[in-house]
């Protein structure tokens, strides 16, 4: 599978389209949620995704500092095939670039709180009570990147 790592304005209209696509797919289909999925903050966020013949496999952006938080964050985390590990690949590519490119001392994520445990074998660590984001349980969660 191929990684691909690019700055909004990088992205072709092909790569927004199928990226907008599967965020949509999931986040608004699959999860029978309505709610703004395109949010503003693409512009300033890195879009991660590993693609192989078949097109985006897995997906995810990292949030320049101050955006979502005052820290970097990650959001959007999209596996098509689940339980496979390639989600845990595109977290650990998203902790890199987060970490490497925009020299972040730690992550900040609001993850849907099923997720819980697949954001802790990260290392992320929760740190709010449970919260409902668009109808659907969240929590805030951190890692310290340093």
């Amino acid at each position: 599978m191929e990684l691909i790592v690019k700055r909004f304005e990088e992205l072709t209209a092909e790569e927004l389209y199928e990226i907008l696509k599967i965020r949509v797919a999931v986040f608004v289909v699959e999860q029978n949620c309505s709610y703004q999925e395109i949010d503003g903050k693409d512009k300033q966020s890195f879009h991660i995704y590993l693609k192989d013949d078949c097109g985006i496999q897995a997906y995810l952006r990292v949030v320049d500092k101050g955006v979502s938080f005052n820290e970097v964050s990650i959001g959007r985390v999209i596996a098509v095939k689940r339980r496979c590990g390639i989600g845990s690949r595109i977290l650990s590519e998203g902790i890199k670039v987060a970490k490497n490119r925009l020299g972040a001392a730690a992550i900040k994520i609001e993850a849907q709180t099923y997720a819980k445990e697949f954001y802790e074998q990260q290392g992320f660590k929760q740190v709010s009570e449970e919260f409902l984001e668009d109808g659907i349980p969240h929590i805030q969660m951190i890692l310290d990147v340093i």
